[in-house]
């Protein structure tokens, strides 16, 4: 960071940190193009745009996601199509099948928690309607789908690099694409002037956009380039300790009546941004979650969550009176989704309790004190039971 502050911390092209954080990410996912962003939101907004998303345009998306899958979608006049979740909470293949019209031109897929969804079905049913893919993959770094890396399935895939994320930038983001054409649009989106004049052929007709773009600057921080470069480096380190803690953690937890741990695929490996756990009242005496969450911090599980910004969007006012906000959105009368729609989705979130995933040898002491707190609630659930009757 030192260094960094030494050398610059304003770039305008394609140089230093800039450009040793793009090839970094560019080897390691194996791809043809990577393109910082300002931010995981940023970066899904430039997808959509350089996957040629037009006003009045359906793309499917996830019901469970976190917005900004979806809101970049309302920002460009096109409609997101929710889709219901399997019993996962990753969207299902089915329900996406059943939404395409002849108005769809993208499927976009969220690996939710970091854990893979069915990106191979879903790049079939793509494949076979003439579908753009896109992948929002922003909890997902280093996650693999038979030893493929996650964000390199679909025309163009996003990623955030905000706080927690498994590759963190503090803020910032990133798109991946091998599509030549997909990237100069990235960059005329977000990176006008000295990138794109340097960058985007001469003789092409978009280098005539160069100078202005289209008006945006999602360009990331150099030094927030330089905090994503050095823990890229690290990455597969974090990730291995976090494959090894949630193995742990899924073990144990998962003998405790009323908690079902997520089932994950031979052939896929987590990035394990998250561990969520479904919770089973039928196996607590119908104990209400609400009550059991409350218990777990009561015993000191601070980092207990249940998931409120990353849940069905049907169930946030923006995606209910959208017109509010969008008043001359082209199709805001298709925009208002209601509570009830999307039940699978609806039920999974509900019921899941979120726990982050540590990676280091040294946690383990404070992951042993929250398998032995949900093992404390759970062997004490009669005293839930006569906190409610009494």
């Amino acid at each position: 960071m030192v260094d960094q502050l030494d050398t610059s911390i304003s770039v305008y092209d394609r140089s230093g940190v800039i450009a040793d954080l793009e090839d970094a990410l560019r080897d390691y996912f194996g791809v043809r193009h990577a393109v910082l962003a300002s931010s995981g939101t940023a970066a899904l907004h430039s997808s959509y745009a350089a996957a040629l998303v037009e006003p009045g345009d359906e793309v499917i998306v996830p019901a469970y996601t976190f917005f900004a899958t979806a809101t970049p979608l309302l920002h460009l006049g096109a409609v997101p199509v929710l889709a219901d979740s399997d019993e996962t909470g990753n969207v299902s293949v089915e329900d996406v099948a059943n939404r395409i019209t002849e108005r769809t031109v993208a499927i976009m897929v969220t690996h939710l928690w970091g854990i893979p969804a069915d990106v191979n079905g879903l790049k079939a049913l793509a494949d076979a309607h003439g579908l753009a893919l896109l992948e929002d993959a922003s909890h997902a770094h280093g996650a693999t789908v038979t030893g493929r890396r996650v964000g390199t399935f679909g025309r163009v895939s996003a990623f955030s690099m905000n706080g927690p994320k498994p590759l963190s930038a503090g803020e910032g983001g990133f798109a991946l694409t091998d599509n030549d054409e997909v990237y100069y649009r990235l960059l005329l989106h977000g990176h006008y002037n000295k990138r794109c004049r340097n960058e985007i052929p001469a003789d092409h007709p978009l280098h005539q956009y160069a100078v202005t773009g289209m008006g945006l600057k999602f360009r990331i921080h150099p030094l927030a380039a330089r905090i994503a470069l050095d823990q890229l480096g690290q990455l597969d380190g974090y990730l291995a300790g976090r494959a090894a803690i949630a193995e742990y953690l899924r073990d144990q937890l998962g003998q405790l009546p009323g908690i079902a741990v997520p089932t994950i695929p031979a052939d896929a490996q987590p990035a394990w941004y998250g561990l969520p756990l479904i919770y089973v009242p039928d196996e607590l005496d119908g104990i209400p979650i609400e009550r059991v969450h409350q218990a777990l911090l009561a015993e000191g599980l601070r980092e207990v969550d249940r998931p409120g910004s990353t849940r069905p969007v049907n169930q946030l006012p923006l995606f209910g009176h959208t017109d509010a906000l969008f008043p001359h959105h082209p199709a805001r009368a298709q925009l208002r989704f209601r509570r009830g729609q999307f039940p699978v989705a609806e039920q999974v979130h509900h019921h899941t309790l979120k726990l982050p995933v540590w990676h280091r040898e040294e946690d383990m002491p404070l992951v042993e004190q929250y398998i032995e707190g949900f093992r404390k609630v759970v062997e004490h659930r009669r005293d839930l039971q006569g906190t409610r009757n009494g």
